[in-house]
């Protein structure tokens, strides 16, 4: 493949048992378990007040994860010391564990913090793609006001997206996860190389990471906050295309240099429009007079007199098989999101994909067929990783037969390609997939290579339809964009001449394996 363009798990956290004292707080239920640690509900002893405690285990963590997790532990606690806003959750104590029958958990750290009722990303999957959120303009105006009060006070927050706005029983809005919160030196500080794909400004991946880390502004958090106010106003859709957050992240880095454009969603009004585009600017300069009390202030207008306060409708956000108590605590953990990786949600993609088994892609191959039996099924399951019609095990299966003859060894090495899909290994790492599920990604796994191509040729689809090139020639458009890039079909407005023999050969094997 010619265009060009793991996050190591922690151990599983145990847990305390209900009953079990900190200090003043008697633990209740696990609210949410994330990499770094459990959030359990809690209730003071003296007054019976509900808190959510954060329990933050070192025992069972390497040297470079305990190391890690100290930093961002002690950055948390400093800023959540200091804060004192209406929009920022506050942690009321910062307690050590004594459990000496609990080896693992004996000395881990323990915040005592507000108890949320429920995240903005559960509103978000129950407000129903295309609407905005209930009281969007209210949680709006609230992140951007704790945000400006962050900035004002000269913090960034550094990871602010959906699973990190918490929303409290009688409609407060609360900034939470301080992590990765860090203070301005000057005009810049520095963090670790951490955060979410889908939030990350995309100069982020321009910079080196120095001894210091990576240079953060207060500017990636308005990046940040465009983002989230598309997903609030929209109902989660996300403003930059693709099947995963790397594919989301890499388009936002070609809208970036220039070489595709900002779509934002039809639905949006002009006002709020221009706000989401002004936060998106291109660049760090770009971005640097929109503010996130400006940003405040807009809103404030936008919002026009003051309404009557109203009280959060949880009933229409619980999701099937998890509570609101569950995602609101998978929100204050370091470890990620309730059922939302950085890898990808499948939830913030603007065409269907991930999750679904569309019918096209359920087919099996034909048993006459030269598909090695061993690849049909990989063929089978790569193709459910994507619910657009075109991407079938058959389209896979052609392509991978053009490319490599089925030859998991084949190789390139004057292009650059290698395995089974002829990945470009650099090309790869932005958008891999554990196939095999041995915990390794490897271009050189013929499971690997396929599922991943499945994610691309699922993304390369939706450029094409928005795009708006014929739908009838979309297989012969995803084989050219494979060997080309989207960017030199969209162009072209077709196949590329120059590869028309390779495209022709796809759609000839395609049409033996459509019988």
């Amino acid at each position: 493949m010619s265009t060009s363009g793991a996050e190591d798990s922690a151990p599983e956290t145990p847990r305390l048992p209900v009953g079990f004292r900190i200090d003043g707080w008697e633990v209740g239920a696990v609210i949410g378990s994330g990499g770094w640690g459990t959030v359990y509900e809690a209730r003071a002893v003296a007054d019976g007040t509900t808190v959510a405690v954060k329990v933050l285990p070192t025992g069972a963590l390497g040297p470079g994860q305990r190391a890690a997790l100290g930093e961002l532990l002690a950055r948390e606690v400093r800023f959540s010391s200091e804060a004192d806003h209406p929009h920022l959750v506050r942690t009321r104590a910062v307690r050590t564990v004594d459990a000496p029958g609990l080896p693992a958990l004996d000395g881990a750290t323990a915040l005592v913090m507000d108890r949320a009722e429920a995240s903005l990303r559960q509103l978000l999957d129950s407000a129903g793609t295309g609407r905005a959120v209930p009281d969007a303009v209210r949680v709006l105006r609230g992140v951007a006001a704790g945000l400006a009060h962050m900035h004002d006070a000269g913090w960034v927050h550094g990871d602010l997206k959906p699973a990190n706005v918490l929303l409290g029983p009688d409609g407060e809005v609360w900034l939470a996860d301080f992590g990765l919160a860090t203070e301005l030196d000057g005009t810049h500080a520095h963090l670790p190389p951490l955060g979410t794909l889908d939030h990350l400004p995309p100069e982020w991946w321009s910079q080196r990471t120095g001894a210091d880390g990576a240079v953060v502004r207060p500017s990636a958090d308005i990046w940040a906050f465009g983002i989230l106010a598309h997903q609030v106003l929209t109902g989660g859709l996300h403003p930059f295309p693709g099947a995963t957050a790397r594919a989301r992240s890499l388009a936002a880095q070609a809208y970036a240099r220039g070489t595709a454009p900002l779509r934002l969603d039809a639905g949006l009004d002009d006002a709020w429009r221009r706000l989401v585009a002004d936060c998106l600017a291109p660049d760090h300069a770009a971005r640097l007079r929109h503010t996130a009390g400006s940003l405040a202030a807009r809103i404030e207008e936008l919002a026009g007199p003051p309404r009557r306060r109203r009280l959060w409708p949880l009933a229409a956000v619980a999701l099937a098989g998890v509570t609101a108590a569950a995602v609101a605590g998978a929100a204050l953990l370091g470890g990620g999101d309730a059922g939302d990786s950085t890898e990808d949600d499948g939830r913030d993609t603007p065409a269907v994909v991930t999750g679904a088994h569309s019918p096209a892609a359920t087919g099996e191959l034909p048993e006459n067929s030269d598909v090695p039996k061993a690849l049909r099924p990989v063929f089978v399951a790569a193709a459910r990783r994507c619910t657009d019609a075109e991407v079938t095990p058959a389209l896979l299966a052609a392509m991978i037969k053009a490319e490599s003859g089925f030859d998991a060894d084949a190789s390139r090495p004057g292009a650059g390609e290698y395995g089974i899909a002829m990945w470009t290994p650099s090309v790869f790492r932005a958008w891999a997939v554990d196939g095999d599920g041995d915990g390794d990604k490897d271009y050189l796994s013929a499971p690997d290579a396929i599922h991943t191509m499945s994610l691309y040729v699922c993304w390369l689809d939706q450029r094409f339809k928005q795009a708006g090139l014929p739908a009838a020639e979309l297989p012969a458009l995803i084989a050219a964009g494979w060997r080309t890039s989207d960017r030199t079909v969209i162009e072209e407005r077709g196949v590329p001449e120059r590869v028309r023999p390779h495209v022709d050969q796809v759609l000839r094997n395609l049409a033996a394996y459509e019988r």
